[in-house]
């Protein structure tokens, strides 16, 4: 894994970006092919909530003629960002879900011919739960989607939940027992943003902390073993992630669930 300094993108230049790329693939096919991109993760959550700043690159599932290729490519010399800056390498991850433009909500289209979408909000949290990584900023966007739709006054019922894991993933045993533990616990707790606030400060600490990893040990950290490697540095430096606190309070309130 790698912690260079990274491309930040925000609401702002996302929205550049991308009528940037409608206009050079209008350019380049004509008016008579359009194209769809549905924002998945990080853009998703930028595009419609105000808690997050931030992302560093922009997933998307992307139906276009093959032309798109080479209008990502010259749209991100143009602007000078990083290779892959929109990609759909999402669908190689465990999040993806072949269903998800069935869940799709429209968001605006561009020059009449890229069409773009999101995530709705309760899929959104099933993907982010079936992610569920201590490093990223899975956990702390579950809990502002949360607090801005309840400060919406069109609060998420963990039914709403549940059935979006089931749809997309089969059924709710699709979430690792640490996601379970975390949304089961949040959902009783209430209390979103001030668990928003305690989340994603842990998430930078344990970012941190495997940055130093990386540092001392470079190229051991991987996708597949940085949350282990994070809860030993935890422990290691006497720290404990909100997300191992809720999977205490959840042994201890269900000691015979192993």
């Amino acid at each position: 894994m790698s912690y260079k300094k990274q491309f930040e993108f925000t609401k702002e230049n996302i929205d550049t970006y991308l009528k940037a790329v409608a206009k050079e693939y209008r350019r380049q096919v004509g008016e008579g092919v359009p194209a769809e991109l549905t924002l998945i993760g990080g853009a998703s959550v930028l595009i419609n909530y105000g808690f997050r700043n931030m992302t560093t690159d922009i997933d998307a599932l992307i139906q276009a003629a093959s032309a798109m290729k080479d209008v990502i490519n010259r749209v991100g010399d143009r602007y000078d960002l990083p290779n892959g800056w929109l990609n759909a390498d999402f669908k190689n991850t465990d999040s993806y879900s072949e269903k998800l433009p069935q869940f799709s909500v429209y968001y605006k289209t561009y020059s009449n011919i890229v069409k773009i979408r999101t995530v709705a909000a309760e899929y959104l949290i099933a993907m982010k739960l079936r992610s569920g990584r201590q490093y990223k900023s899975d956990l702390s966007d579950v809990l502002g989607i949360l607090a801005e739709h309840e400060k919406r006054g069109v609060p998420i019922s963990m039914d709403q939940i549940r059935k979006a894991v089931a749809d997309l993933y089969g059924g709710w045993e699709a979430l690792s027992e640490a996601s379970q533990a975390f949304i089961e616990n949040v959902m009783a707790n209430g209390d979103f943003e001030e668990l928003y606030e305690q989340t994603a400060a842990g998430e930078e600490e344990t970012k941190a902390l495997l940055i130093q990893f990386e540092q001392d040990y470079p190229g051991v950290t991987k996708e597949s073993n940085a949350d282990e490697i994070a809860a030993r540095m935890q422990r290691k430096t006497d720290r404990a992630s909100v997300l191992a606190k809720l999977r205490e309070k959840k042994a201890e309130s269900d000691p015979g669930r192993e």
